[in-house]
Protein backbone atom coordinates (compact mmCIF):
# COMPACT_ATOMS: atom_id res chain seq x y z
CA UNK A 1 0.00 0.00 0.00
CA UNK A 2 1.12 3.60 -0.91
CA UNK A 3 1.72 5.88 2.18
CA UNK A 4 2.87 8.60 -0.06
CA UNK A 5 0.87 11.91 -0.41
CA UNK A 6 -0.35 13.12 -4.12
CA UNK A 7 0.90 16.64 -4.83
CA UNK A 8 -2.33 17.45 -4.23
CA UNK A 9 -1.93 16.72 0.03
CA UNK A 10 1.30 18.71 -0.93
CA UNK A 11 -0.75 21.65 -1.76
CA UNK A 12 -3.17 21.24 0.75
CA UNK A 13 -0.98 21.02 3.39
CA UNK A 14 1.35 24.37 2.14
CA UNK A 15 -2.18 26.52 1.85
CA UNK A 16 -2.88 25.61 5.47
CA UNK A 17 0.73 26.25 6.51
CA UNK A 18 0.87 29.72 4.61
CA UNK A 19 -2.51 30.81 6.02
CA UNK A 20 -1.38 30.26 9.47
CA UNK A 21 1.73 31.17 9.01
CA UNK A 22 0.22 34.91 8.04
CA UNK A 23 -1.63 35.08 11.34
CA UNK A 24 1.25 34.66 13.85
CA UNK A 25 -0.56 31.89 15.82
CA UNK A 26 1.41 31.92 18.86
CA UNK A 27 0.06 35.68 19.62
CA UNK A 28 -3.76 34.44 18.67
CA UNK A 29 -3.63 31.54 20.75
CA UNK A 30 -2.37 33.92 23.71
CA UNK A 31 -5.23 36.23 22.93
CA UNK A 32 -7.52 33.26 22.55
CA UNK A 33 -6.41 32.37 26.19
CA UNK A 34 -7.19 35.93 27.55
CA UNK A 35 -10.88 35.90 26.05
CA UNK A 36 -9.70 37.81 22.56
CA UNK A 37 -11.02 35.45 20.10
CA UNK A 38 -11.18 37.77 16.86
CA UNK A 39 -7.83 36.57 15.33
CA UNK A 40 -8.65 33.41 15.37
CA UNK A 41 -12.17 33.40 14.67
CA UNK A 42 -10.35 35.24 11.20
CA UNK A 43 -8.23 32.86 10.56
CA UNK A 44 -11.09 29.52 10.71
CA UNK A 45 -13.18 31.89 8.59
CA UNK A 46 -10.57 32.01 6.23
CA UNK A 47 -9.70 28.21 6.07
CA UNK A 48 -13.68 27.61 5.87
CA UNK A 49 -13.56 29.46 2.80
CA UNK A 50 -10.68 27.39 1.46
CA UNK A 51 -13.12 24.06 2.35
CA UNK A 52 -10.98 22.91 5.04
CA UNK A 53 -13.74 23.34 7.46
CA UNK A 54 -15.46 20.90 5.74
CA UNK A 55 -12.96 18.47 4.47
CA UNK A 56 -15.40 15.55 5.90
CA UNK A 57 -19.01 17.01 5.04
CA UNK A 58 -20.77 16.22 1.61
CA UNK A 59 -20.81 19.21 -1.45
CA UNK A 60 -24.24 19.07 -0.80
CA UNK A 61 -24.25 20.37 2.74
CA UNK A 62 -21.45 23.06 1.53
CA UNK A 63 -18.72 20.90 2.25
CA UNK A 64 -15.66 19.34 -0.14
CA UNK A 65 -16.47 15.92 -0.16
CA UNK A 66 -12.87 14.87 0.35
CA UNK A 67 -11.49 12.44 3.00
CA UNK A 68 -9.91 11.32 6.29
CA UNK A 69 -6.35 11.68 4.49
CA UNK A 70 -6.77 15.53 3.43
CA UNK A 71 -8.89 16.50 6.99
CA UNK A 72 -5.22 14.50 8.71
CA UNK A 73 -2.93 16.44 6.29
CA UNK A 74 -4.76 19.75 7.32
CA UNK A 75 -5.10 19.12 10.99
CA UNK A 76 -1.20 18.14 11.25
CA UNK A 77 -0.45 21.72 10.02
CA UNK A 78 -2.91 23.48 12.42
CA UNK A 79 -0.85 21.47 15.00
CA UNK A 80 2.03 22.76 13.96
CA UNK A 81 0.93 26.65 13.89
CA UNK A 82 -0.46 25.48 17.78
CA UNK A 83 -4.10 26.94 16.67
CA UNK A 84 -6.49 27.15 19.71
CA UNK A 85 -9.83 26.12 19.97
CA UNK A 86 -12.04 22.93 19.06
CA UNK A 87 -10.46 21.89 16.07
CA UNK A 88 -10.67 18.01 16.43
CA UNK A 89 -14.44 18.53 17.13
CA UNK A 90 -15.07 20.68 14.44
CA UNK A 91 -13.40 19.30 11.60
CA UNK A 92 -13.55 16.05 12.53
CA UNK A 93 -15.66 14.13 15.16
CA UNK A 94 -19.01 16.20 14.54
CA UNK A 95 -19.18 15.89 11.05
CA UNK A 96 -18.92 12.12 11.21
CA UNK A 97 -21.41 12.17 13.78
CA UNK A 98 -24.02 14.51 12.63
CA UNK A 99 -23.72 12.52 9.04
CA UNK A 100 -24.25 8.83 10.53
CA UNK A 101 -27.08 10.29 12.51
CA UNK A 102 -28.58 11.60 10.14
CA UNK A 103 -28.73 15.34 11.75
CA UNK A 104 -27.69 17.21 8.37
CA UNK A 105 -28.67 20.91 9.37
CA UNK A 106 -26.26 22.08 11.50
CA UNK A 107 -23.40 20.67 8.99
CA UNK A 108 -24.11 23.96 6.64
CA UNK A 109 -22.38 25.46 9.38
CA UNK A 110 -19.43 23.44 10.42
CA UNK A 111 -18.83 23.96 6.48
CA UNK A 112 -18.58 27.75 6.99
CA UNK A 113 -16.30 27.55 9.85
CA UNK A 114 -18.86 27.20 12.94
CA UNK A 115 -17.03 26.15 15.72
CA UNK A 116 -18.70 23.10 17.72
CA UNK A 117 -17.65 20.55 20.16
CA UNK A 118 -18.78 17.44 21.91
CA UNK A 119 -18.54 15.15 24.88
CA UNK A 120 -18.71 11.54 23.77
CA UNK A 121 -17.94 9.00 26.75
CA UNK A 122 -15.95 7.11 28.02
CA UNK A 123 -13.29 8.26 25.65
CA UNK A 124 -13.95 11.92 25.79
CA UNK A 125 -16.34 12.44 28.93
CA UNK A 126 -15.80 16.52 28.81
CA UNK A 127 -16.67 18.87 26.20
CA UNK A 128 -13.61 21.17 25.40
CA UNK A 129 -13.60 24.50 24.16
CA UNK A 130 -17.21 25.13 24.63
CA UNK A 131 -16.36 29.18 24.47
CA UNK A 132 -18.11 30.33 21.00
CA UNK A 133 -18.94 26.89 19.98
CA UNK A 134 -22.11 24.64 19.39
CA UNK A 135 -21.93 21.82 22.37
CA UNK A 136 -23.30 18.83 21.69
CA UNK A 137 -23.50 15.32 23.81
CA UNK A 138 -23.90 11.56 23.32
CA UNK A 139 -24.97 9.10 25.86
CA UNK A 140 -26.70 6.21 25.78
CA UNK A 141 -26.97 6.19 21.92
CA UNK A 142 -28.79 9.70 22.04
CA UNK A 143 -27.63 12.40 20.27
CA UNK A 144 -28.72 15.79 21.69
CA UNK A 145 -27.29 19.35 21.84
CA UNK A 146 -25.81 19.95 25.26
CA UNK A 147 -26.22 22.44 28.27
CA UNK A 148 -22.72 23.34 30.20
CA UNK A 149 -22.98 22.44 33.80
CA UNK A 150 -19.38 23.71 34.78
CA UNK A 151 -16.02 24.45 33.20
CA UNK A 152 -12.22 23.61 34.45
CA UNK A 153 -8.89 25.03 32.95
CA UNK A 154 -6.95 22.52 31.53
CA UNK A 155 -2.86 22.66 31.49
CA UNK A 156 -3.14 24.12 28.30
CA UNK A 157 -4.11 27.28 28.74
CA UNK A 158 -6.25 28.12 25.78
CA UNK A 159 -8.50 25.17 26.30
CA UNK A 160 -10.96 24.56 28.53
CA UNK A 161 -12.88 21.32 29.68
CA UNK A 162 -16.34 21.15 30.35
CA UNK A 163 -19.03 18.67 32.19
CA UNK A 164 -22.16 19.03 29.95
CA UNK A 165 -25.55 17.81 30.36
CA UNK A 166 -28.38 16.68 27.19
CA UNK A 167 -30.64 19.44 26.49
CA UNK A 168 -32.46 19.17 22.94
CA UNK A 169 -32.82 15.51 21.46
CA UNK A 170 -31.27 15.43 18.15
CA UNK A 171 -31.21 11.39 17.20
CA UNK A 172 -31.97 8.33 19.14
CA UNK A 173 -29.84 4.61 18.36
CA UNK A 174 -26.51 6.36 17.45
CA UNK A 175 -23.44 5.06 16.89
CA UNK A 176 -20.56 7.31 17.50
CA UNK A 177 -17.77 4.70 16.84
CA UNK A 178 -16.82 6.16 13.68
CA UNK A 179 -16.80 9.55 14.78
CA UNK A 180 -14.86 8.46 17.77
CA UNK A 181 -12.01 6.82 15.77
CA UNK A 182 -11.83 10.09 13.66
CA UNK A 183 -11.98 12.20 16.83
CA UNK A 184 -8.46 9.96 17.59
CA UNK A 185 -7.14 10.06 14.43
CA UNK A 186 -7.77 13.86 14.10
CA UNK A 187 -5.48 14.26 17.69
CA UNK A 188 -2.70 12.17 16.47
CA UNK A 189 -2.35 14.20 13.00
CA UNK A 190 -2.31 17.41 15.52
CA UNK A 191 -0.01 15.53 17.96
CA UNK A 192 2.11 14.93 14.88
CA UNK A 193 2.04 18.66 14.27
CA UNK A 194 2.98 19.78 17.34
CA UNK A 195 5.79 17.28 17.45
CA UNK A 196 7.38 18.91 14.03
CA UNK A 197 6.86 22.33 15.65
CA UNK A 198 8.51 21.49 18.54
CA UNK A 199 11.54 19.77 17.08
CA UNK A 200 11.96 22.56 14.58
CA UNK A 201 12.66 25.29 17.27
CA UNK A 202 14.49 22.77 19.06
CA UNK A 203 17.18 22.43 16.24
CA UNK A 204 16.32 26.30 15.69
CA UNK A 205 18.06 26.82 19.36
CA UNK A 206 20.88 24.73 19.09
CA UNK A 207 22.60 26.20 15.69
CA UNK A 208 22.18 29.54 17.68
CA UNK A 209 22.95 28.53 21.28
CA UNK A 210 26.77 28.70 21.71
CA UNK A 211 28.95 26.92 24.47
CA UNK A 212 32.25 26.47 24.57
CA UNK A 213 32.68 28.61 21.41
CA UNK A 214 30.37 25.77 19.63
CA UNK A 215 26.77 26.24 19.10
CA UNK A 216 25.00 23.56 21.14
CA UNK A 217 23.87 20.87 17.90
CA UNK A 218 26.96 20.37 16.81
CA UNK A 219 27.68 18.09 19.82
CA UNK A 220 27.20 14.46 19.45
CA UNK A 221 24.43 14.20 22.71
CA UNK A 222 22.06 17.02 21.06
CA UNK A 223 21.99 15.38 18.06
CA UNK A 224 21.58 12.01 19.31
CA UNK A 225 18.46 13.54 21.21
CA UNK A 226 16.63 15.11 18.01
CA UNK A 227 17.49 12.38 15.72
CA UNK A 228 15.36 10.28 17.87
CA UNK A 229 12.59 12.59 18.48
CA UNK A 230 12.99 12.85 13.65
CA UNK A 231 12.27 9.02 13.82
CA UNK A 232 9.68 9.30 16.23
CA UNK A 233 7.84 11.74 14.09
CA UNK A 234 8.69 9.62 10.54
CA UNK A 235 7.91 6.06 12.13
CA UNK A 236 4.24 7.52 13.69
CA UNK A 237 3.40 9.57 10.49
CA UNK A 238 2.76 6.65 8.23
CA UNK A 239 0.29 4.74 10.96
CA UNK A 240 -1.43 8.02 11.28
CA UNK A 241 -1.98 8.22 7.12
CA UNK A 242 -2.82 4.23 7.02
CA UNK A 243 -5.45 4.52 9.77
CA UNK A 244 -6.79 7.53 7.44
CA UNK A 245 -6.63 5.09 4.45
CA UNK A 246 -8.76 2.74 6.55
CA UNK A 247 -11.53 5.11 7.45
CA UNK A 248 -11.57 6.30 3.67
CA UNK A 249 -12.25 2.65 2.83
CA UNK A 250 -8.91 2.01 0.91
CA UNK A 251 -7.70 -1.23 2.90
CA UNK A 252 -8.11 -4.68 2.38
CA UNK A 253 -11.61 -6.27 3.15
CA UNK A 254 -11.27 -7.66 7.01
CA UNK A 255 -8.84 -4.40 8.38
CA UNK A 256 -9.39 -3.17 11.59
CA UNK A 257 -9.99 0.12 11.47
CA UNK A 258 -10.06 0.85 15.00
CA UNK A 259 -6.94 -0.94 15.72
CA UNK A 260 -5.02 1.06 13.07
CA UNK A 261 -6.34 4.57 14.66
CA UNK A 262 -5.31 3.52 18.07
CA UNK A 263 -1.90 2.49 16.48
CA UNK A 264 -1.63 5.72 15.08
CA UNK A 265 -3.11 7.65 18.48
CA UNK A 266 -0.11 5.67 20.55
CA UNK A 267 2.60 6.12 17.94
CA UNK A 268 1.46 10.04 17.65
CA UNK A 269 0.82 10.59 21.23
CA UNK A 270 4.64 8.74 22.12
CA UNK A 271 6.09 10.83 19.28
CA UNK A 272 4.68 14.10 20.18
CA UNK A 273 5.69 13.81 24.13
CA UNK A 274 9.48 12.96 23.30
CA UNK A 275 9.74 15.96 21.06
CA UNK A 276 8.21 17.72 24.17
CA UNK A 277 10.85 16.35 26.51
CA UNK A 278 13.89 16.77 24.34
CA UNK A 279 13.41 20.14 23.12
CA UNK A 280 12.81 21.57 26.67
CA UNK A 281 16.22 19.55 27.51
CA UNK A 282 17.64 21.26 24.74
CA UNK A 283 16.15 25.02 25.45
CA UNK A 284 16.98 24.23 29.03
CA UNK A 285 15.73 27.19 31.65
CA UNK A 286 14.21 29.30 28.62
CA UNK A 287 11.45 26.82 27.53
CA UNK A 288 10.34 26.66 30.82
CA UNK A 289 9.59 30.88 30.64
CA UNK A 290 5.87 31.45 29.32
CA UNK A 291 6.95 33.87 26.91
CA UNK A 292 8.78 31.69 24.63
CA UNK A 293 6.71 29.78 22.10
CA UNK A 294 7.75 26.59 22.99
CA UNK A 295 5.61 26.70 26.12
CA UNK A 296 2.76 27.00 23.87
CA UNK A 297 3.35 23.42 22.22
CA UNK A 298 4.23 21.74 25.45
CA UNK A 299 1.43 22.38 27.21
CA UNK A 300 -1.03 21.56 24.30
CA UNK A 301 0.64 18.11 23.73
CA UNK A 302 0.52 17.39 27.31
CA UNK A 303 -3.29 18.45 26.47
CA UNK A 304 -3.62 15.86 23.84
CA UNK A 305 -1.93 13.20 25.16
CA UNK A 306 -5.35 11.83 26.66
CA UNK A 307 -7.99 13.33 24.46
CA UNK A 308 -10.04 10.97 22.90
CA UNK A 309 -8.66 8.33 24.59
CA UNK A 310 -5.03 8.03 26.51
CA UNK A 311 -2.31 5.99 24.94
CA UNK A 312 -2.98 3.46 27.44
CA UNK A 313 -6.63 2.93 26.46
CA UNK A 314 -5.51 2.80 22.75
CA UNK A 315 -2.76 0.34 23.60
CA UNK A 316 -5.74 -1.50 25.20
CA UNK A 317 -7.92 -1.28 22.04
CA UNK A 318 -5.27 -2.76 20.21
CA UNK A 319 -4.47 -5.71 22.54
CA UNK A 320 -8.15 -6.99 22.84
CA UNK A 321 -7.77 -7.10 19.06
CA UNK A 322 -5.10 -9.29 18.85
Amino acid sequence: MDFQLSDIHTDLAATVDAMLGKADMPAAARAWAAGDRAAVTKVYSQLADAGISGLLIDESHGGSSAGAVEMVVAVEQLGRHCAPGPIVESVAVLPILLRDADVNGPLQDLAEGRLATCAIAPLQPLAPDVESADVYVVEDGVLSTATVLSTEPSVDTTRTLSRVAPDKTLATGVDPSDAVDAGALATAAELLGLGQAMLGLASEYAQSRKQFGRPIGSFQAVKHHLADVAIALEMARPLVHAAALGIDGQVPEGTNVSRDVSAAKVAAADAAHLSARRSLQVLGAIGYTAEHDISLYITKTRALLSAWGSPAVHRRRILETL
